[in-house]
């Protein structure tokens, strides 16, 4: 392991007890305080949750605290489930918004990274689809968006998407979970397996980009 990549893994861990330190000391919500709001739709809570995340890509709401709120509501197994639904819904939300109404209007303006993922979309639609979601080196709606705007055929994208998002989905979601168990190990092992799966992009990004073609071996041994 290289010194950038102990630094970016430093660099996640310092954001993740940044994250818990400004809500403890400034916010001071409750795990429990964001698990009876979703509740307290009652047997609805399942649908409204997933209705949230399906609209959440117009928005661009931040998907991991969603993920974490499911872990919490429902438990890391239906939190799971849930999610993959509403994640599932706002991506071919997002998809077909992209292909019905933008393939026209940035049809030869993509640049850099967007080009690029446009590009290796339209040689090998699923495959790259699956690695960018299983190792998300790019905003997960973006990928969405792009993947509406390229020739990627649907299935493919749909296909990929829902197993691509399977590892990290049930991470942010054990984790969430974990938040009120009274057990000290479980929450350690949620940290674990969530920081795990926080870093492997960190640690895979530079071999996976060259791997997708996103950056020319000259330009890695250069950097």
């Amino acid at each position: 392991m290289n010194r950038r990549t102990m630094l970016n893994i430093g660099i996640v861990l310092l954001i993740i007890i940044g994250l818990i330190w400004f809500n403890n000391s400034y916010l001071n919500v409750k795990p429990d305080m964001i698990r009876e709001w979703i509740l307290s739709f009652g047997v609805f809570a399942p649908v409204i949750f997933i209705l949230i995340y399906s609209i959440r890509p117009l928005i661009l709401f931040p998907a991991s605290i969603l993920s974490l709120a499911a872990g919490l509501a429902f438990g890391a197994f239906w939190g799971t489930i849930y999610t993959i639904v509403g994640a599932t819904a706002g991506a071919i939300l997002a998809f077909f918004l992209a292909r019905v109404l933008g393939s026209k209007f940035v049809k030869g303006r993509w640049k850099g990274k967007g080009k690029a993922i446009e590009t290796q979309l339209e040689k090998n639609g699923f495959l790259y689809v699956l690695l960018l979601r299983f190792i998300p080196l790019f905003n997960f709606d973006m990928i969405s968006y792009i993947s509406g705007l390229s020739k990627v055929r649907f299935t493919h994208f749909l296909v990929a998407t829902v197993i691509g998002m399977i590892p990290a989905t049930f991470a942010y979601n054990f984790l969430g979970s974990s938040l009120l168990a009274s057990s000290w190990w479980v929450l350690g092992l949620a940290l674990l397996v969530f920081v795990a799966f926080a870093i492997l992009p960190v640690m895979a990004s530079s071999s996976l980009r060259e791997k997708l073609g996103f950056v020319k071996n000259g330009e890695k041994n250069n950097a």
